[in-house]
C-alpha cells in the first residue's frame, strides 16, 4: 500500500473519530502556568501538596452525548488515532524523503546506511517523551481555590456493587458473565476507568487482544497517571514500529531486488510484529523471481517460518526444491535435513523421518542443538517414546548437565506413567536449577501422589544448613521464600492437620499480600513537596542571568517556571525564618535546640510486589484465608486472626458471600476472645444483617458489654435500629438490660414493656418484665408496690407457662419469692427445682456458624439443682433448721 494513501486514510479516520470522542491534543500546549497560579495561595501558607488521586485528576478523554463507548472498541479507531498522536504524522514525510534520497543517490552511496537511517523514524525515546508529556497535562479550565471536597467521581452503591460482582466473576474465570455487567457499568458511568480496565483484562483472558488493547487505551486516557497501562500501550506501539521498519526494508528490496540481507531482515521484522503471513509472502515472491538460482538461506528461512505456521507440507516442498535446484550435485545441509525430517514427522511419515534422523545418531556429540529440536518436535507431537530416545542420546555430552534437559525427560517419563524415573529426573534437574519453581512444585505434586508427604515437605522447606551470610550477599530471592512454594507447603500442612506449621508458613505472606492490596486500593495519596524539590525549582532563578548582552530580549525561560521558582524561593525563606525563630526561643529558654529535619527528603518508598499476586483471583484462596483465620483462632492468636479478617474485608467487601463468611467468623472470634476490640465491626454487621436473630444480638451484646463505656459508644447504633425497625424487640431488650444494670428499674420496665407489645408470647421478655417490676417494687419511692409485685409475679407465672414448667422457669419464680421475702413459697419452688434433672442443651449458634462445633463446657452446665439447693439451705438456716440445711448441702452440693 502506498504510504501517502495510508497517511491520508489515517487522517480521515481520525477526523471521523473526533466527531464522537473529544481527545485533547496536549503535545503542543503548556498549561502549567494556570495551575501554578491556582496553587499559589496554598504554597504561601506553607502547605504545598501534590494530589495524585486518580479520581480527581483530569482525564484526556471525554465522550460526546449519545455516544456508546463500546462502539468505539469494535473498529479500533481510538487506538489508531492514539498511535498517530504519539509517533507523529510527519514520520511518513520523513520516510518518503529518505526513500527519495535512496533512489537519487543509489550509485554513489551506501544502501545499507540509508536503510538503517530509515529504520527508526520516530525513536522510542521520542515516543516515551511524548507519552510522559501527555501524562502530565493539566486542565485548561480555571480551578477553584481551596481544599477539594471529596472526589468528583464518587460512585453510587449500585455501580460499586456491579463492579464487585464483575471482578468476582473475572476472578473465578466466568468471563462471559462479567462482560454484560461491565458493559452496563460503562453505559451508566462512561468515564469510569476501572470498568474499561477490567473489561480489557476479561478480553485478554478470552484471547481478544485487539479489543483488550482498545479498552486499555480508553482506560489509560481516563486514568492518565496509571503507569502500568501506559507501559502496556508503549509495548504495543513498539510492535507497530517493527511493522513500519519492515515496510521500509520491503521498499528497499523493491529498489534493490538482490539485497538478500534486507529481504531477510524485513521478513524477520514482520515476524516480530506478528505478521508471519507477510513474511512468508515476501520470501515466496523473492523465490518466484529467482526460479533457477535461489538463495539457500532464503529457502531455509522460509521453511522455518512455514514450520512455525504449521504449514509443514509447504515447507517440505521448498526443501525439495532446494535439493533439486541448488543442491543437485551435493547433499542438503544437515540442518535442512533435520527440518525435512521434522516436516515428515508432523505429516505422519514417521519412517521417512527416522531415516533422515539416523545421521544424528552417528554424530550426536557434534549436533546437540539439532537433536534437541528433533526431540522437542516429537514431544509436541506427543510421541514421548521417540522424544525420550533422542533426549537420552544427549547423555555424555555437554548438554547432559543441563537441568532443562532433565525436566523434559521427566515430563516424557511422566507422560509414559513412569513416575519413579520422572521423580529421579526432577531431582537431577533441581541440582542444576534449584531456583526453578515450576519443576520443584511439579515434583512436590508427584511426591504427594505417591504418598510421600515427608519428602514433599523436605523438598519445599528451607535447607537445614542455611548460611545467613549467603542470604545477605545474594540479592535474588531464594526459592524457599517464593510465594508459590510456601503456598504449596501450607496446603500440605493443612491437609495433614498441622495448624501451627500451617499458620507459621502462610500467615506472613497472606498478611503482606493483603496489606499491599489494601494500599493499592487507596483512592487518594498526597505528597508534600520536599526541600530538595524546592531547591531544584530555585535553580531556575540562579541560572537566569540579567547582566548579559541579551538582557533586553525576551527570556527563554517560560513564565510558568519563573513563577514557580519565585514561590519556591519564598517558601524556603519562610521555612528558614520559622526554624530560626524556634532556635532563638529554645536558646532563650536555656534548652538544647536540635534542628527539625521534617522538611528534608522523606525516605524513598520502595514499591513491593505482592508475594501472592493471585491471592484474590482464586476461590480456593478465599477458603485458604478463612482456614487461616480459623487456625489462628484455634491457636488462641485472636488478634492476628481479626487483623487478617479486617484486611481481607477491605479488599473483598464487594464479594458478598466471602465478606459474609469473614464477618461471621470475626464475630465468632470476637465472641470468644478476651479483647474483642478488633471484632466490633463484625458483630455490628451480624446484628445489622440479622436483626431478628436472638443469637446474633446475643453475640453482639456479649461483646459490647465487655467495655465500660459500651452504651455510650453504641447508643447511636441501638437508637438507629429502634427507629428504623419498629418491630425489632432486641434493641429494646438490650436497652432494658443496660438500665437494669444502672438500677433504673422503672425505665427498664418501660423498655421491656415496649418489647412485650411486639412479642407477648416470648418467654424471655416476660421474664425481663417480671424481674424489672419486682425490682421496682423494692424501691423506696414507689407507692403502689404491692400492685407492682403482683404484676411482676404475673409475668413470671406467664414465663412458667410458656416454658412448660421447666427447671429454669421454676428457679426464676422461686428466686423472685425469695427476693421479696415470701420464703415459704420460695422453698416450695426450690423443692420443685431439686426434683427435676435438666439435660444439657446446646447454646445458640451465630448465623453461618457450624451447629456441630465443639463447645468447651463442663457437663451439667444447664442444671440448676446446686444453685437451688444452696438458696434453700440459706432459707432453712435462717429459720433455725440447721440440720435440714446441712442435709440439703450434703445431698446436692457435694462432689
Amino acid at each position: 500500500m502506498d504510504e501517502e494513501d495510508n497517511a491520508a486514510g489515517d487522517n480521515e479516520e481520525a477526523s471521523q473519530y473526533a466527531l464522537a470522542v473529544g481527545l485533547e491534543d496536549d503535545m503542543m500546549e503548556d498549561d502549567n502556568e494556570e495551575d501554578e497560579e491556582d496553587n499559589e495561595d496554598d504554597e504561601q501558607d506553607g502547605e504545598v501538596e501534590e494530589d495524585d488521586n486518580e479520581d480527581e485528576e483530569e482525564s484526556t478523554l471525554t465522550f460526546k452525548d449519545g455516544v456508546n463507548p463500546l462502539d468505539l472498541v469494535e473498529d479500533g479507531a481510538f487506538t489508531d488515532q492514539l498511535y498517530q498522536k504519539f509517533v507523529g504524522m510527519d514520520y511518513e514525510a520523513l520516510a518518503e524523503k529518505k526513500r527519495k534520497a535512496l533512489v537519487d543517490n543509489r550509485p554513489g552511496g551506501s544502501v545499507k546506511k540509508v536503510r538503517q537511517d530509515d529504520l527508526s523514524g520516530a525513536s522510542m525515546e521520542e515516543i516515551m517523551e511524548a507519552m510522559n508529556y501527555g501524562m502530565q497535562r493539566r486542565s485548561r479550565k480555571r480551578k477553584k481555590k481551596g481544599r477539594r471536597k471529596g472526589s468528583r467521581n464518587k460512585l453510587t452503591p449500585e455501580i460499586t456493587r456491579m463492579l464487585g460482582d464483575a471482578t468476582y466473576h473475572y476472578a473465578l474465570g466466568s468471563y462471559e458473565e462479567a462482560i454484560p455487567i461491565l458493559s452496563e457499568v460503562i453505559m451508566k458511568a462512561p468515564h469510569l476507568p476501572d470498568a474499561y480496565h477490567t473489561l480489557g483484562l476479561v478480553h485478554h483472558a478470552l484471547g481478544n487482544e485487539m479489543k483488550a488493547l482498545n479498552f486499555y487505551t480508553i482506560a489509560a486516557h481516563l486514568a492518565p497517571r496509571d503507569s502500568s497501562l501506559w507501559e502496556l500501550l508503549f509495548d504495543w506501539f513498539n510492535t507497530r514500529d517493527y511493522r513500519r521498519a519492515a515496510t521500509s526494508y520491503e521498499q528497499i528490496v523493491q529498489t534493490c531486488p538482490d539485497d538478500v540481507e534486507a529481504l531477510k531482515t524485513g521478513a524477520n521484522m514482520y515476524k516480530l510484529c506478528g505478521q508471519l503471513e507477510r513474511s512468508v509472502h515476501i520470501l515466496g515472491e523473492y523465490l518466484k523471481g529467482h526460479p533457477t538460482e535461489p538463495d539457500l538461506s532464503v529457502i531455509d528461512l522460509l521453511a522455518s517460518m512455514l514450520m512455525q505456521n504449521n504449514a509443514h507440507s509447504d515447507a517440505l516442498q521448498h526443501i525439495e526444491r532446494a535439493r533439486l535446484v541448488s543442491c543437485s550435485q551435493k547433499e542438503l545441509p544437515l540442518d535442512m535435513k533435520v527440518k525435512e525430517g521434522i516436516c515428515h514427522a508432523y505429516l505422519g511419515n514417521m519412517e521417512k523421518a527416522e531415516m533422515l534422523f539416523n545421521v544424528l545418531e552417528q554424530r550426536s556429540a557434534d549436533h546437540a542443538e539439532l537433536i534437541t529440536k528433533v526431540a522437542d518436535s516429537f514431544m509436541s507431537l506427543e510421541q514421548y517414546s521417540s522424544a525420550l530416545k533422542y533426549y537420552l542420546m544427549l547423555k555424555g555430552t555437554a548438554e547432559s548437565n543441563n537441568g532443562f534437559l532433565h525436566i523434559k525427560m521427566a515430563r516424557c517419563y511422566l507422560s509414559l506413567n513412569d513416575r519413579a524415573q520422572a521423580i529421579l529426573c526432577f531431582y537431577k534437574a533441581l541440582k542444576a536449577l534449584e531456583n526453578n519453581i515450576d519443576a520443584r512444585l511439579t515434583l512436590a505434586s508427584l511426591l504427594l501422589e505417591e504418598a510421600r508427604e515427608e519428602d514433599a515437605i523436605s523438598l519445599l522447606s528451607p535447607p537445614n544448613n542455611l548460611d545467613c551470610s549467603d542470604l545477605q550477599t545474594d540479592k535474588s530471592e531464594p526459592w524457599w521464600c517464593n510465594g508459590k512454594v510456601k503456598l504449596k507447603l501450607c496446603h500440605i500442612y493443612r491437609a495433614k492437620g498441622m495448624p501451627k506449621e500451617f499458620v507459621d508458613t502462610i500467615y506472613p505472606l497472606v498478611r503482606e499480600a493483603l496489606c499491599i492490596e489494601s494500599l493499592q486500593q487507596k483512592v487518594k495519596v498526597k505528597k508534600r513537596l520536599t526541600k530538595s524539590v524546592l531547591l531544584e525549582r530555585v535553580k531556575v532563578l540562579n541560572n537566569h542571568q540579567t547582566d548579559n548582552l541579551l538582557c533586553g530580549s525576551i527570556s527563554v525561560t517560560p513564565a510558568s517556571d519563573m513563577s514557580r521558582a519565585n514561590r519556591a524561593k519564598k517558601l524556603l525563606e519562610k521555612k528558614a525564618k520559622v526554624k530560626e525563630e524556634k532556635r532563638a526561643k529554645a536558646m532563650a529558654a536555656g534548652a538544647d535546640w536540635q534542628s527539625d529535619d521534617s522538611d528534608e527528603d522523606p525516605p524513598e518508598e520502595i514499591h513491593k510486589e505482592s508475594p501472592l499476586p493471585d491471592l484474590l483471583k482464586d476461590k480456593e484462596n478465599y477458603d485458604l484465608i478463612i482456614d487461616l483465620c480459623k487456625s489462628l483462632a484455634s491457636l488462641h492468636r485472636y488478634c492476628e486472626a481479626l487483623e487478617i479478617i479486617n484486611l481481607a474485608l477491605k479488599v473483598t467487601r464487594n464479594i458478598s458471600s466471602v465478606a459474609e463468611e469473614l464477618r461471621s467468623l470475626g464475630a465468632q472470634i470476637a465472641y470468644n476472645t478476651p479483647d474483642p476490640e478488633h471484632g466490633l465491626d463484625c458483630v455490628k454487621y451480624i446484628a445489622d444483617q440479622h436483626p431478628y436473630s436472638y443469637a446474633a444480638w446475643n453475640c453482639y451484646y456479649k461483646v459490647i458489654t465487655r467495655f465500660d463505656d459500651w452504651y455510650a459508644r453504641h447508643f447511636k447504633f441501638l437508637r438507629g435500629k429502634r427507629d428504623k425497625l419498629k418491630d425489632c424487640a432486641a434493641p429494646m431488650i438490650i436497652s432494658g438490660h443496660h438500665l437494669t444494670r444502672k438500677s433504673r428499674h422503672q425505665d427498664a420496665a418501660r423498655e421491656y414493656l415496649e418489647a412485650y407489645k411486639l412479642l407477648p408470647e416470648n418467654a424471655l421478655i416476660n421474664l425481663c418484665v417480671g424481674t424489672a417490676l419486682i425490682n421496682l417494687a423494692l424501691g423506696l419511692r414507689l407507692q403502689n408496690r404491692h400492685q407492682s409485685v403482683a404484676q411482676g409475679l404475673a409475668f413470671l407465672y406467664n414465663n412458667l407457662r410458656l416454658c412448660e414448667n421447666s427447671q429454669e422457669a421454676l428457679y426464676n419464680l422461686a428466686r423472685a419469692f425469695h427476693h421479696i421475702g415470701l420464703v415459704t413459697l420460695a422453698a416450695v419452688y426450690y423443692q420443685h427445682v431439686l426434683a427435676i434433672h435438666q439435660k444439657d442443651s446446646p447454646l445458640p449458634k451465630l448465623p453461618h456458624e457450624n451447629p456441630e462445633s465443639a463447645e468447651n463446657l463442663l457437663p451439667g452446665y444447664c442444671d440448676l439443682r446446686r444453685e437451688a439447693a444452696f438458696n434453700l439451705h440459706l432459707i432453712y438456716k435462717k429459720s433455725g433448721a440447721v440440720d435440714l440445711a446441712r442435709m440439703v448441702l450434703r445431698d446436692h452440693c457435694t462432689f
